[in-house]
């Protein structure tokens, strides 16, 4: 890999304030995974204004980072984003502002890399997008969820955008199609959700009454002969929690290969629904520097509205 070849002098600049050395490290060196980075901080390699500093240190404006040659083998590289890709993330941006931007993640890729995964949707994105030095999920979606999907462009927003989603200050609204008729007076699903290992290192999440509160508003939006489009809101944020929610009621998602059901499967194929039906409809945040409520709302893709078509005639 061409790119840290060479001993680097970077210059922090305001917009990079505050960042922790190893994000800011991981932004400047693309490819280069967290646990080299943590090396060469450890091993006195990087240093900052010709001193040597912790992993735990942030920049600040006007420090100079050193960073040494890298040579990267290609397994560890992170893999460069195609033009398909590319080109699908540049036109996916559903809304931006100076401190953020909604992008409609595609559904089957991952937010991050990791675990196998080369390339996430975080990486591509900053490769997209050269003309930004800062660029951070403020949430996550399931690899396989598409829709609203909320960035921060500097550390501020992030901060802020973080404190409101702590604090409930967001409404996420997602839109699902689930096997059978969701009752109009099942509105409401609370439910303790716990994660258990699967096997294989494959994380899930079970309704377990020693679990933690989780809570999901439900509305029927769609009734088709044999399934229904539904509105989901999750009051909590668990992992899961919609697709477990809405399987603990005896309506499993469409789609849903870890939650779903036999019949669920067998409705999926006559619908020719090849992914989980499961969509991040839109995203109410309030902007960072002015407090004013932010709408966001990302169409479904048309694949999905096709599938909808099929459902209104029965499959």
């Amino acid at each position: 890999m061409a790119e840290g070849q060479e001993v680097q002098f970077i210059e922090v600049s305001e917009s990079q304030q505050g960042q922790r050395i190893d994000n800011f490290l991981r932004t400047r060196l693309k490819g280069a995974p967290k646990s080299l980075i943590y090396r060469i901080v450890r091993k006195g390699e990087v240093r900052v204004n010709k001193k040597r500093i912790k992993a735990d240190y942030r920049v600040q404006t006007g420090d100079v980072v050193r960073v040494p040659p890298l040579r990267l083998a290609p397994e560890s590289a992170v893999k460069e984003a195609s033009e398909s890709l590319r080109n699908l993330l540049a036109g996916s941006v559903v809304i931006e502002g100076p401190d953020w931007l909604v992008i409609n993640k595609p559904s089957g890729l991952a937010v991050h890399g990791g675990s196998g995964v080369k390339i996430g949707l975080i990486e591509a994105l900053r490769q997209v997008r050269e003309d930004l030095d800062f660029l951070e999920l403020v949430h996550r979606l399931d690899r396989d969820t598409s829709g609203c999907l909320l960035l921060a462009k500097n550390r501020e927003s992030l901060l802020s955008l973080n404190t409101a989603l702590r604090e409930r200050r967001m409404e996420k609204g997602y839109l699902a199609l689930v096997q059978g008729r969701w009752p109009a007076r099942r509105d409401y699903v609370s439910a303790r959700l716990e994660r258990y290992d699967a096997g294989n290192g494959e994380r899930r999440v079970r309704v377990d009454d020693n679990g933690k509160v989780s809570r999901t508003r439900f509305a029927v939006r769609e009734t088709f002969p044999k399934v229904t489009l539904i509105e989901a809101e999750p009051v909590t944020g668990r992992t899961h929690q919609i697709r477990v929610h809405a399987a603990h009621a005896g309506h499993a998602l469409l789609g849903d290969d870890k939650y779903g059901s036999a019949e669920g499967a067998r409705l999926a194929r006559s619908l020719r629904l090849d992914r989980l039906f499961l969509h991040a409809l839109t995203l109410t945040f309030p902007d960072p520097k002015t407090g004013r409520p932010v709408q966001a709302r990302a169409p479904l893709e048309p694949g999905l509205e096709k599938v909808l078509e099929r459902a209104r005639h029965g499959g």
